[in-house]
């Protein structure tokens, strides 16, 4: 890291002021990532997360099940009525 060479006070404040509101920032940041990890742990959205996670898996495959299933259910269907 090189060392800053300041010609005046004035760049020495702005540097300053400049790496203040830096630090606020990240410290916000910090603290709402804390609150939203504070808030996924909530019973309501683990289970609200837990339910959402296997409805992504499912509404990806849904159009292959769907190809699967229905060719089954003709065929039981048909079979039922011949009586076999």
């Amino acid at each position: 890291m090189q060392t800053k060479k300041y010609s005046s006070y004035a760049e020495i404040e702005l540097e300053l002021e400049i790496l203040k509101l830096k630090k606020e920032s990240n410290q916000q940041k910090l603290q709402e990532s804390f609150q939203k990890t504070k808030d996924s742990f909530n019973p309501k959205n683990m289970v609200a997360g837990f339910f959402g996670s296997y409805k992504t898996l499912f509404s990806n495959s849904y159009g292959t099940l769907l190809n699967i299933a229905i060719p089954f259910a003709i065929k039981w269907i048909v079979n039922r009525k011949r009586g076999n």
